[in-house]
């Protein structure tokens, strides 16, 4: 283990990117559930069927988002430091 020293020095070095497209997705995201749900509730269970089924695809591809930026700017998510 390091110093206090050296985590502060790493954290210094190392920049956080942010992906401007995450944000959309996860607004996309609580869209299509929102829609969904209002769908449920009026009654048409088919629609807000469809609406779930398209709120994982969006939420699948938000998260493949953040993982795929930051595994491009060399932060292996699955790697430990």
């Amino acid at each position: 283990m390091g110093s206090a020293e050296d985590d502060l020095e790493f954290l210094q070095q190392k920049q956080r990117v942010r992906n401007p497209l995450v944000p959309v997705g996860a607004f996309m995201t609580a869209g299509v559930l929102t829609a969904g749900l209002i769908s449920f509730r009026r009654g048409n269970s088919q629609l807000g069927q469809t609406l779930m089924r398209a709120r994982v695809v969006v939420q699948g591809a938000t998260v493949a988002l953040m993982v795929g930026t930051a595994y491009y700017y060399g932060g292996n998510p699955w790697k430990s430091h």
